[in-house]
């Protein structure tokens, strides 16, 4: 059974081992700053109770900005991160925000085309931003409001 959940600062320690068996983008303290800030919401793509996806997003003003998106490698390609963007992209319109903000290295080819399967377009590129040297894209998806 597939489910998506919000989770709070007891579940750190499943975030950091999905985050180290995956993109290793946070230590374990980046995490715990991350269940502190304010408007954060961290939510998780479970099946049954496995925990095979995040998404890290603070909201600010009438704007949903990223920081985090992931899905373990094992479940790639099989529909599970768009499921988790399209619950992502409902609670945003239920949030009455009206656009998802994002960057992406450009050298991820793959994560580039799934964002644009969502409609996010590039409005911005931060050069050599990343430590490798590569550029950050910067991703928007506007949202339509009720």
């Amino acid at each position: 059974m597939i489910s998506i959940k919000q989770i709070n600062e007891k579940d750190i320690d499943l975030c950091y081992e999905l985050d180290s068996n995956t993109i290793s983008l946070w230590s374990k303290k980046q995490w715990t700053n991350e269940f502190k800030k304010e408007d954060t919401k961290i939510f998780v793509l479970l099946i049954t109770n496995l925990v095979i996806g995040a998404c890290v997003f603070q909201v600010v003003l009438d704007e949903a900005q990223i920081s985090y998106f992931v899905v373990n490698k094992k479940f790639r390609e099989k529909g599970f991160g768009s499921h988790l963007m399209s619950f992502l992209i409902k609670k945003c319109e239920k949030l009455n925000l009206k656009k998802i903000l994002l960057e992406v290295s450009n050298g991820n080819v793959t994560a580039e085309k799934f964002y644009s399967r969502f409609d996010f377009s590039t409005v911005g590129i931060r050069k050599n931003y990343y430590k490798d040297g590569s550029h950050a894209l910067l991703k928007e998806k506007k949202l339509t409001t009720k």
